[in-house]
């Protein structure tokens, strides 16, 4: 029992140290730009500045009252850090606070095809103790289904991460085969460098993108218009604009009439790791537990043995493995993280008959390509990796 209390002590010191370091931060934020330029790796910093800055002069430049220009400077910042969504009146008295976040760097060998043999199973264990508190207490603590972390519900909630509706919900499918995503995984945007964060907001604020803020179809369409147009230097055609209006279906489930930013800012970061990371570098994201169900989906579809699957199989492995299963009680949620070609079932499959039509005639008309095992990881990492968040949005739909 002692080691437990001095662990606890230990995480007491750590959060103060933690809001000190944040304090000394803030400091350095106020300090003028050359000096900050004049520190060691502060250049890669100082352009998310930059665009954090440019953000917040073109909402003071409107009609905006000071508090909205507040609000957009923090939803700014909280973008550029990493964090998620925290209102200004979020109550965060007696709470954990968060641990800072640094994002992840590109490797030199991240091109190189990863090690990742079908025969050889990984062990899957998770940790021993509460992520947050340190504390071990068996059967109550709650596992990520992606990451081998463990966490409290308690910790949660004092960590401001588990609120209302969302408590029930880890309780009911930590334990199950559906799993839940703690609040690293969940967040596809934590996957990005500073360099590939920096080039998302560029892209938001030249399209005049507020962070935070939901998305209606218009917005959508108007988004990926202009993005289309940056990129290619040319209009998107009438099938590009369809194929955009049902990725907006499948992120709206609901049928709210809107995209939630999370679901909006996930989307928006698996393509962009799509464009700027080779498969094999993608391939290195994947945690023992996504692998071990790429080893089981595999060799359930290779019943003869012989290491090879035929390319309707593949594809409808993202149909019925990148997703969570639907869960036993009634729900307009027709399925969670459902990452794969739209099922009759699916939420976005209402979206176009026509394209439904086109889906169906692909796959009867598909070549028996064979695919081996290197090649369904390579072909499917994209889904794997977009079927992480607990949202019940389709983050990555496949082409038809």
């Amino acid at each position: 029992m002692g080691v437990l209390m001095s662990r606890r002590q230990t995480v007491e010191k750590v959060q103060k140290v933690s809001l000190a370091v944040s304090a000394f931060k803030d400091g350095l934020r106020e300090q003028p730009a050359a000096r900050r330029r004049a520190e060691a790796g502060g250049t890669r910093r100082e352009t998310l500045e930059q665009t954090v800055q440019e953000g917040e002069e073109e909402a003071s430049a409107g009609p905006s009252q000071p508090e909205e220009v507040s609000a957009s400077k923090a939803a700014w910042e909280r973008l550029r850090d990493g964090r998620g969504v925290e209102p200004e009146e979020f109550d965060r008295a007696n709470r954990f606070t968060p641990p800072a976040f640094i994002r992840p760097q590109r490797e030199l060998h991240d091109d190189e095809p990863p090690d990742i043999s079908l025969e050889q199973r990984e062990q899957v264990l998770n940790d021993e103790m509460c992520e947050i508190c340190e504390v071990w207490t068996a059967e109550s603590l709650f596992p990520c289904r992606v990451c081998s972390r463990v966490y409290h519900d308690g910790c949660l909630r004092r960590m401001g991460y588990l609120q209302n509706d969302s408590a029930v919900e880890v309780t009911e499918t930590a334990h199950t085969e559906t799993g839940w995503s703690c609040y690293y995984c969940d967040n596809l945007n934590l996957l990005l460098t500073e360099e590939e964060m920096y080039s998302l907001m560029e892209t938001l604020r030249q399209c005049k993108i507020i962070p935070e803020t939901c998305l209606t179809l218009d917005d959508f369409l108007h988004y990926k218009h202009l993005v289309h147009k940056q990129q290619f230097e040319q209009p998107m055609e009438e099938a590009q604009e369809e194929r955009a209006t049902l990725q907006f279906s499948a992120l709206d489930p609901d049928k709210k009439g809107h995209i939630e930013w999370p679901d909006f800012l996930s989307h928006e970061s698996i393509q962009l790791l799509q464009k700027l990371r080779p498969q094999n570098s993608l391939l290195r994201l994947l945690t023992v537990k996504e692998r071990e169900r790429a080893r089981a989906a595999f060799l359930a579809l290779d019943q003869d043995g012989d290491g090879f699957i035929g390319e309707g199989e593949c594809h409808r492995a993202r149909h019925s493995w990148f997703r969570k299963h639907q869960k036993e009680t009634p729900s307009c949620n027709v399925s969670i993280s459902h990452v794969g070609p739209m099922s009759e079932s699916s939420p976005a499959s209402s979206g176009s008959g026509k394209s439904q039509e086109k889906t169906l005639l692909a796959t009867e008309q598909e070549e028996a390509r064979p695919i081996d095992w290197p090649s369904f990881l390579r072909e499917n990492v994209a889904y794997i990796l977009a079927a992480r968040p607990n949202s019940a949005a389709v983050h990555l739909q496949p082409p038809a």
